[in-house]
């Protein structure tokens, strides 16, 4: 599962995501904040086809971030099957 940098969500955001909908640390999802600001993308999870589809999901309906104005929605995220 591959989460997909935009300008219109906050690192605050990120992590509140991660922990929430992986159970990840606070440190491991600021990490994967920071890879996907810089990188454009970061990945969140690998794992069955189902279960990426249902954190996809997920990801799609967490909602807009209310510490950005500009902000509209959620973020964007995509499967890709491990090579």
């Amino acid at each position: 599962m591959i989460l997909l940098d935009d300008s219109y969500h906050s690192y605050d955001y990120v992590v509140l995501m991660m922990k929430q909908l992986f159970r990840l640390p606070i440190e491991t999802g600021y990490k994967i904040a920071r890879e996907v600001d810089q990188a454009g993308r970061a990945i969140c999870l690998t794992t069955s086809l189902e279960h990426a589809e249902l954190k996809r999901d997920q990801i799609h309906a967490f909602g807009k971030d209310e510490l950005v104005a500009q902000c509209k929605g959620s973020m964007s995220a995509m499967i890709e099957p491990v090579p």
